[in-house]
């Protein structure tokens, strides 16, 4: 959600604050605005739309100044609108926010009877107008007597007009943290916005409030007590989180998926073993589960359903997938000595974090399979595992998938092994496999080259189904989703001998049906279900291993993938679905990299 960008420092503020937005665009961009001390007094401009609009903006009247913030926003309250863009400005402040203020009404109405105008349909300007009406010359009492009065999640940056040196934060379960430089201080939605600047940040608690200025960084509790966070640092570069010769962030992402599948998997291997050592994870921690959860929302989920497939395989251990949107509202049956694995990229996705949280309350243990290091749910959970995908910026998930899956391969082999329903040999022999997949998928993107021409041939309906059975069928979610994110169509994904249970009635003359068939233990039927909607008129495409003989007439179109063993296909399959979403979307038109109504990082609920 929202992307947030303060700057404190010497240069000039519109530049750094520019830059950091358009590093943060995927996090939102319904509208975009930016506040700067000029002259010694607050100047604000808002532009509903991409930051290009914001920009050519203030390059009719630029900005100067060395402080300032800025925004990139996903709406939640309020029409995308020049008007609702933030920041938002009252008579001492300009905020702006990232989250959901969920008594905004109730605090409207008595800043109303104060004499307070608005003129946003946004929740923050409530906080905008509180702060300002707290305000006694101290900053830091003013905000902290706000925050006890405000409910809901929030990352605030804000500027007061008589400390004009100065940006102040403050947030409670939306993420923020304060970075550092020389001569120069941030505040910011994730360190990405100023990997040119700095790599150094301190990741802010709930409850914290910081004071940037150029010389200084000063955080302090809920009780303006000064306190001391860890300082970190980010490994990624500023390369890394550029699209590097591609034509958009995705389709490099989708081509760095053997690197990033590699750096997941290779640490977490010894003696030809799963090993979590450098996770701290206890020997003993993996021992006696009777009963795992894993809880996730959107792609993160189909990883986990893939998961939930492996860990029953191998393990023999019941597993349920739930919605973490759904989870806490369920009453879920949950007790001392279950293991709840929460998956994540951002390790900020609110619904989840609640998961999690309800997930330690009711005794359970808790792992977090997550990219970003040092987020809420990595400090929140007893452990977890980081995947490697670095930086993830276009908004559909395409790497961060993958090593979610590779991390629940493994997770899948160490609990096989802990439960002795797996011998040592078998799983080194499947950790040699599993190895082998970087070939694979590598061999993949060559041969799924043929893509783009089926892809215009075999897709040109507005409606359109996946099927597939096993892991298959998680793969048909997955990949159903992707192309609804990027292209727009209406697609849904059915497990194959689902749809002679209703769906089978939609299929119409050339609708297309992209069947997925990797599991040579239900290939015949999947390829009779295949048939089944062939000879009702559908538009066929057929994803198999290239070695796969499958009747001609079975199909319109085929897409090839490498060999190897049920439990890998799925590796190889989802870049050929994501590529099918990729190249659907640029045929269409559509801004693959930021698709409306999207965001990155969902941090509300």
């Amino acid at each position: 959600m929202c992307g947030i960008v303060g700057y404190s420092g010497f240069r000039q503020a519109t530049e750094v604050l520019l830059e950091g937005l358009r590093n943060l665009e995927y996090r939102g961009y319904d509208s975009a605005g930016i506040s700067v001390f000029e002259n010694g007094a607050i100047r604000t401009v808002k532009s509903q739309g991409r930051i290009q609009k914001l920009e050519e903006k203030i390059a009719f009247s630029p900005l100067t100044g060395t402080c300032g913030i800025a925004h990139t926003r996903w709406a939640t309250h309020g029409v995308p609108s020049d008007i609702n863009a933030h920041p938002h400005r009252s008579e001492h402040v300009s905020l702006l926010h990232n989250g959901i203020i969920e008594n905004y009404l109730e605090l409207k109405e008595e800043l109303i009877a104060k004499g307070y105008q608005f003129v946003s349909q946004t929740d923050t300007e409530v906080a905008a107008h509180l702060i300002s009406s707290l305000y006694d010359g101290d900053p830091l009492q003013a905000i902290s007597r706000a925050l006890t009065r405000i409910e809901g999640s929030y990352a605030f940056a804000i500027l007061f007009d008589d400390h004009p040196d100065r940006v102040y934060g403050a947030r409670k379960d939306s993420p923020l943290i304060a970075a550092v430089g020389q001569g120069e201080n941030f505040i910011l939605s994730d360190i990405s916005a100023t990997l040119k600047y700095t790599k150094d940040y301190y990741v802010l608690e709930d409850g914290d409030i910081v004071e940037i200025s150029p010389e200084d960084i000063r955080i302090y509790d809920s009780n303006l007590s000064p306190v001391t966070r860890e300082l970190s640092h980010a490994h990624w570069n500023v390369e890394q989180a550029q699209k590097g010769g591609f034509d958009h962030f995705m389709l490099k992402e989708i081509y760095e998926q053997p690197e990033a599948f590699s750096k997941t998997v290779v640490p977490h291997v010894k003696d030809g073993l799963p090993n979590f050592e450098r996770d701290e994870i206890p020997e003993d921690f993996f021992e006696n589960r009777r009963h795992i959860q894993i809880v996730a929302c959107g792609t993160a989920m189909y990883a986990g359903t893939i998961g939930k497939n492996l860990i029953e395989r191998f393990a023999r251990i019941p597993v349920s997938v739930d919605v973490a949107s759904e989870y806490r509202y369920n009453n879920p049956i949950v007790s001392p000595g279950d293991l709840v694995i929460v998956i994540s990229q951002s390790g900020e996705t609110a619904d989840t974090l609640a998961a999690l949280r309800l997930g330690k309350q009711k005794g359970a243990d808790t792992l977090g399979v997550i990219n970003v290091i040092g987020s809420s749910m990595a400090r929140e959970a007893d452990h977890v595992i980081y995947t490697h995908a670095g930086p993830e910026i276009a908004v559909a998930s395409t790497k961060a998938f993958t090593v979610q899956m590779a991390v629940m391969f493994l997770l899948a082999l160490e609990l096989g092994l802990k439960n002795s329903t797996l011998q040592t040999e078998d799983c080194r022999s499947l950790i040699d496999q599993l190895l082998d997949c970087r070939n694979s998928m590598e061999h993949a993107l060559e041969l799924t080259k043929t893509i783009p021409s089926l892809v215009s041939q075999a897709i040109d309906s507005p409606s359109l189904f996946y099927i597939g059975r096993g892991l298959d069928h998680a793969l048909a979610l997955e990949g159903s989703l992707k192309l609804k994110e990027l292209s727009y169509l209406h697609s849904e994904a059915y497990a194959a001998g689902e749809l002679k249970h209703g769906p089978i009635s939609l299929i119409t003359d050339g609708m297309p049906v992209i069947t997925l068939a990797t599991q040579q233990a239900v290939l015949p039927k999947t390829v009779s279900n295949m048939k089944e909607v062939k000879a009702r008129g559908a538009k066929t495409l057929l994803i198999c291993r290239e070695s796969e003989a499958v009747d001609i007439d079975a199909y319109d179109f085929r897409i090839d993938l490498p060999d190897a063993a049920d439990e890998f296909m799925p590796f190889t399959a989802a870049i050929a679905m994501q590529l099918i979403a990729y190249y659907k979307a640029v045929q269409s038109g559509c801004d693959v990299d930021k698709p409306r109504n999207l965001a990155k990082s969902v941090t509300v609920e």
